[in-house]
């Protein structure tokens, strides 16, 4: 068996799980600014971020890094000269930097400090598919 194409399998996985809580969270804020504060359907909404924030987003963004840098340890070449990884590596960084900002968000809602708009979070949500158009393509495309 290669191992390699077991970790990769992995990451690829880590990574879909990721996305899908990226994509899926904001959405939910949009939601969750239009209920009243201390309502039902708000505290139905914090129960869902918190859930999909700490069980499902958090744990897939560390499988994301921890398999990323199996597959490098198992193919240490691929840092030498690889200008693609190197910007890929930094596009996965801002994921992470947007991945702790919904975090940070997601706790406002929590305490009911929530001050940003359905709009924000709307804009906010196309963050994650921008910054992953840019890594898909880095990956298959290896422009440099």
């Amino acid at each position: 068996m290669d191992i390699y194409l077991w970790v990769k399998a992995l990451h690829v996985l880590a990574i879909i799980s990721w996305m899908a809580a990226m994509l899926y969270l904001p959405r939910l804020f949009v939601y969750h600014t239009e209920a009243e504060p201390g309502s039902k359907q708000s505290e139905t909404f914090k129960v869902m971020e918190r859930r999909l924030y700490k069980a499902i987003m958090t744990p897939a963004m560390v499988a994301t890094w921890v398999f990323g840098f199996a597959l490098v340890a198992l193919e240490p070449g691929w840092m030498q000269g690889q200008g693609w990884l190197h910007t890929k590596i930094l596009l996965v960084i801002g994921m992470s930097a947007v991945h702790g900002i919904l975090g940070k968000h997601r706790k406002n809602f929590e305490a009911d400090r929530n001050v940003k708009t359905h709009k924000y979070f709307r804009i906010l949500n196309e963050v994650p598919t921008l910054l992953l158009i840019g890594i898909v393509i880095l990956v298959i495309v290896k422009p440099f």
